[in-house]
C-alpha cells in the first residue's frame, strides 16, 4: 500500500494523517454508530449511559477511531490514557484525541528491560512482543510498567496487547485503581484464559459477557 512507503514526519505522512482523521472518519464516517470491531463500544456506551464524564485507559489502543472501544466515550466528553508501542498510532491519537494522554510505550510486567517488538508493517494493528510468521519488522524497545505510565484512576480499562495481556493485567493494582468495567482480548488459542478469569475473580470482578474475543468483567455485578 502507498501509505506504507510514507516516511514518518514527512509532509505527505502528515497529510495522510489529516486525511485519515478529518476526511475519512470525521467527515465520511461521522454518522457511524459503532467504531469497534464487534460492537463493543455500543455495549460500553450503554453500560456508562448514566455517567456523562469519566476516565478510561486503553492499552494497545492502535487508532483513535478505527477498531476503537473508547472513541464513543471520548465523543461524549470522557478522557484518559492511550498506550501503544507503535509511534504512528500515537501520532494519530495526538491529532484526534487532544484531551487524552497518548503514550508510545512497550508496556510489560517489568521496567527498563530491552525487548524486541515485532511489526507486520508500520501501520498494522497486529504488533506485538511475540514474533509470528507475518511479522516483518523488528525493533528494540525499553519496557515500561503500568504503574509508571498511568497516574490516574479510571472507570473503564481496555486491554488488547496481542498475547501478553495477562502478564500486564497481573501488574495492575486494583486496590489503587477502581475500574467499573474491564475489557480484555482473549483469543481462542490464548493459554492464559483460565489465569485471566482466576485473576479477575480474585480481584472481585465478575465475567459479564463477551463480544467476539473481547471479554467484559464488571466489578462485583452479576
Amino acid at each position: 500500500m502507498i501509505k506504507e512507503k510514507l516516511k514518518r514526519g514527512s509532509i505527505f505522512y502528515k497529510l495522510y494523517l489529516y486525511f485519515d482523521i478529518f476526511i475519512r472518519y470525521s467527515l465520511f464516517r461521522k454518522n457511524r454508530k459503532s467504531f469497534s470491531q464487534y460492537g463493543e463500544d455500543l455495549f460500553i456506551n450503554d453500560f456508562f449511559k448514566n455517567q456523562a464524564i469519566g476516565k478510561y485507559v486503553d492499552l494497545g489502543a492502535f487508532h483513535p477511531m478505527r477498531l476503537s472501544n473508547t472513541y464513543l466515550l471520548y465523543k461524549k466528553g470522557w478522557s484518559g490514557t492511550n498506550v501503544d508501542l507503535n509511534p504512528i498510532s500515537i501520532d494519530f491519537f495526538n491529532l484526534a484525541r487532544k484531551n487524552d494522554n497518548n503514550i508510545c510505550a512497550l508496556i510489560s510486567d517489568q521496567d527498563n528491560q530491552l525487548k524486541d517488538a515485532y511489526f507486520v508493517n508500520p501501520w498494522s494493528a497486529a504488533n506485538s512482543i511475540n514474533k509470528s510468521e507475518n511479522t516483518k519488522i523488528k525493533k528494540e524497545m525499553i519496557t515500561e510498567t503500568f504503574s509508571n505510565i498511568v497516574n490516574h484512576d479510571f472507570d473503564f480499562l481496555n486491554i488488547d496487547l496481542e498475547g501478553h495481556d495477562y502478564s500486564v493485567l497481573r501488574t495492575i493494582n486494583f486496590n489503587k485503581f477502581h475500574p467499573k468495567l474491564v475489557c480484555i482480548e482473549i483469543l481462542s488459542d490464548d493459554l492464559n484464559k483460565k489465569n485471566i478469569f482466576n485473576h479477575m475473580t480474585q480481584n472481585n470482578f465478575v465475567f459479564h459477557k463477551n463480544l467476539g474475543p473481547s471479554f467484559f468483567f464488571t466489578k462485583g455485578i452479576k
